[in-house]
């Protein structure tokens, strides 16, 4: 707790030294920026783009985590699928996705579906890649009982490979939530006519420094304070399994 504060107070100081360095054309205060970040929360204008935002993270983190947890166990289980695969995986989360995005928009249009799928494209592999992994490094003794008691694949997903590998899997899901979140924002910079993206583009647009610093401030401890808490629960599991 106490490098916490540390860490935040130290931020703070240096990001007051980087205001008094060159201004408010460049950077806001901190305490005038966080002031006007939580009026901002108080505009009306602002509640349909936070719900826009808050409605397209939500779908993506969903198909996301879903999606990946389902493809991670079945390429983690039967090991040919996954040697087949994991290369086009490693391949397509090195890659830079706003690549894709053209292609995304050529499907999806311009709308919240783009959005979405952006989002997911961004969270998916992660959470595939570490499920994988997982499950291939699970004890075979364990799959060795399942098979002895002829569990199908399902049950055998559910009581024996997830609570086995669920410390790995929920470490993906961590990392997922956070590309996730940046790709549905940065599927609405690109091409969305709402959302916080949308709003954070249009204030790049008209220089207007203190949108930018407001908005940054509140997906900054949005992000943080999530991830704080899913780290948490990351920590505690892996230290019962040691």
């Amino acid at each position: 707790m106490a490098d916490s504060v540390i860490l935040i107070g130290g931020l703070l100081l240096a990001w007051q030294a980087i205001f008094l360095l060159y201004g408010d054309l460049v950077i806001t205060p901190p305490l005038g920026t966080i002031g006007y970040a939580i009026r901002l929360l108080g505009q009306p204008f602002f509640w349909p783009h936070l719900l826009e935002t808050g409605k397209a993270f939500a779908a993506g983190l969903t198909l996301a985590s879903g999606g990946g947890l389902i493809l991670g166990l079945v390429l983690g289980f039967h090991r040919l699928s996954g040697e087949v695969f994991e290369p086009i995986l490693t391949a397509l989360y090195s890659i830079p996705k706003v690549t894709l995005y053209p292609v995304i928009l050529l499907i999806f249009g311009i709308g919240i579906a783009a959005k979405i799928a952006f989002g997911t494209i961004h969270g998916i592999v992660p959470v595939v890649i570490f499920t994988m992994d997982a499950v291939r490094n699970t004890r075979p003794v364990y799959v060795k009982v399942g098979r002895l008691h002829r569990l199908n694949p399902t049950t055998m997903a559910r009581t024996i490979l997830i609570p086995a590998a669920l410390p790995e899997i929920f470490t993906g899901l961590r990392v997922g939530f956070s590309l996730t979140l940046i790709g549905t924002l940065i599927g609405e910079m690109f091409g969305a006519l709402q959302g916080l993206g949308f709003l954070l583009m249009r204030a790049i647009g008209l220089y207007d420094v203190r949108m930018i610093m407001a908005i940054t401030v509140l997906l900054i401890a949005f992000a943080a304070g999530v991830n704080s808490a899913l780290l948490a629960v990351d920590r505690r599991l892996h230290h019962r399994t040691v």
